[in-house]
C-alpha cells in the first residue's frame, strides 16, 4: 500500500474523495432504486413482482462475474485510466437499460450494469486507503462508501417519486447521465498516481487460501441477504400490509438512508479501534430489528423507525472491507473484488428467499422472519472468524514469547 506521505504534494485529498464518492453514488441510484420501483416495473411489463425481481438478481450476478475479471485485469492500471473504463461502462449500460422494450432486454442490461459495479468499488476504496494516513484507513473507505448512502437518502427517494410521476426510464437515464460527469470528474481530478508496488497475480490468488478471509466473506454472503431481503419489498409492504399513499414508499426509503449514512459514520468510526467486536454487536442488533420489522409494519411510524435501523446495517461493509485489508496484508485488488462479489451474491440471495417465501403465501413484511435467520447465519459467520482470529492471536502470542 502507498503511503500518504510518499504521494504527490500537490494531491487534493477531500477533491478525489468527493470525486469517489459521486461514482458510488451513482452505483446506489442504480441498485437500489430498482427496489422501490418493481411495481412500476412490474405495470411496464406486465409481469409478476417475482418476475421483475430478476432485474435485481440479473444486477447483482453482473457485480459477481464482473468485480474479479474487472479488478484483476486492471490492476496494474493507473487508477485514474482504470476507474474510467468503470464510469464509461456505468454510462452506456445504465442508458441501455432505460431503454429496454421488454423485461428479458431490461434484465440483459442489468447484468451489464452489474459488472462494473464492483470493480469501481474495489478500485475506489483502495485509492482511498492508499492516501489515508495509516490510522484513519476505515474512515477514508467510509467516506467513499457514503457516496452511496447519501443515494439512499436523496438519490433514491427522488427517483422514485420520479419514476411513480413519469417513468422509471427516467431514473436510469439520470445514472447514465451523471456517469458521464463523474468520468470528466476523474480526469479532473484524480492525478496520474503511479502503482508502487504492481499487482503479483499469484499474490493475488493466495488470497483465496486464506481460510479467515472466506469466514469473514461468509458474514457478508449469509448476512447481507437479510438487509436486501427487507429492502426489496419494503414498497410491497407499505402497499400492501401498511395500507398508506405511495409517497409514504419514498419516506421510507429516506429513512433507509438516513440510517445507511449515520450508521456508516459510526461503524466507520468505530472500526479504526476494534472492528471485529463491532461487527458481532451490530450483527445482532440487525436480528431483532428484523424481527420488530414484522409487527412494525402495521404502523407507518413505527416501520420508518424500524427502516432506519436496518439501515444503519449497511455501515458493517466498511467493517468487513477493514478486517479482511488487516488478514491479508497482499492481494487486495482480489480483496476488493471479492468483497462486491459477496455483497451482491448477498443482493442475489435475499430477494430470491424472499420472493420464494412470498410465493408461498407470505405477507410481505414477513420478510423480516427471512432476514433475521440470514442475519443470524452471519453471527455464526463471525462467531467463526472471531475463534479463528484469536487463535491466530494466541499462536503468534506464543511464539514471541
Amino acid at each position: 500500500m502507498t503511503p500518504a506521505a510518499a504521494l504527490p504534494s500537490q494531491l487534493n485529498t477531500t477533491a478525489i474523495l468527493l470525486v469517489l464518492a459521486l461514482g458510488t453514488f451513482i452505483l446506489g441510484l442504480s441498485e437500489f432504486s430498482m427496489m422501490p420501483m418493481l411495481p412500476l416495473i412490474s405495470e411496464t411489463f406486465s409481469s409478476t413482482p417475482s418476475q421483475s425481481g430478476y432485474a435485481i438478481s440479473a444486477y447483482a450476478i453482473g457485480v459477481v462475474v464482473g468485480a474479479p475479471i474487472l479488478m484483476l485485469t486492471t490492476a496494474n492500471m493507473k487508477k485514474r485510466h482504470a476507474l474510467a473504463i468503470f464510469l464509461t461502462l456505468m454510462f452506456i449500460s445504465n442508458g441501455l437499460s432505460a431503454m429496454a422494450t421488454s423485461l428479458e432486454q431490461l434484465i440483459v442490461f442489468r447484468f451489464l450494469s452489474g459488472l462494473p459495479h464492483g470493480a469501481y468499488f474495489g478500485a475506489a476504496i483502495l485509492l482511498a486507503a492508499d492516501i489515508a494516513p495509516q490510522n484513519k484507513r476505515a474512515s477514508y473507505m467510509s467516506k467513499v462508501f457514503m457516496g452511496l448512502t447519501i443515494a439512499t437518502i436523496v438519490g433514491v427517494p427522488i427517483v422514485t417519486l420520479v419514476g411513480q410521476n413519469l417513468s422509471w426510464r427516467y431514473c436510469l437515464a439520470g445514472a447514465s447521465v451523471l456517469a458521464l460527469v463523474a468520468l470528466v470528474c476523474v480526469y479532473v481530478v484524480i492525478p496520474k498516481i503511479e502503482n508502487n508496488q504492481p499487482s503479483n497475480l499469484i499474490n493475488e490468488f493466495s488470497v483465496l487460501k486464506n481460510k479467515l478471509v472466506w469466514s469473514i466473506l461468509g458474514i457478508v454472503i449469509i448476512g447481507f441477504g437479510g438487509v436486501f431481503c427487507i429492502y426489496t419489498y419494503i414498497a410491497d409492504t407499505i402497499l400492501v400490509v401498511t395500507e398508506t399513499p405511495a409517497y409514504t414508499i419514498s419516506i421510507a426509503m429516506v429513512m433507509f438512508g438516513i440510517g445507511c449514512t449515520l450508521g456508516n459514520y459510526v461503524l466507520g468510526k468505530a472500526a479504526d479501534r476494534a472492528a471485529l467486536k463491532t461487527t458481532g454487536i451490530a450483527l445482532v442488533c440487525t436480528i431483532i430489528f428484523s424481527l420488530a420489522y414484522v409487527s412494525a409494519s402495521h404502523n407507518i411510524w413505527l416501520l420508518y423507525a424500524v427502516i432506519f435501523f436496518i439501515g444503519c446495517s449497511v455501515g458493517l461493509a466498511t467493517l468487513i472491507q477493514t478486517l479482511l485489508m488487516d488478514v491479508s496484508p497482499n492481494g487486495h485488488a482480489m480483496i476488493g473484488a471479492l468483497v462486491q462479489c459477496s455483497f451482491n451474491t448477498a443482493n442475489a440471495i435475499g430477494p430470491w428467499v424472499g420472493g420464494m417465501f412470498i410465493a408461498q403465501g407470505a405477507m410481505p413484511n414477513e420478510t423480516g422472519y427471512v432476514a433475521a435467520v440470514l442475519f443470524a447465519g452471519g453471527l455464526m459467520m463471525w462467531l467463526l472468524s472471531y475463534l479463528q482470529m484469536n487463535k491466530k492471536k494466541a499462536q503468534l502470542e506464543q511464539c514471541s514469547a
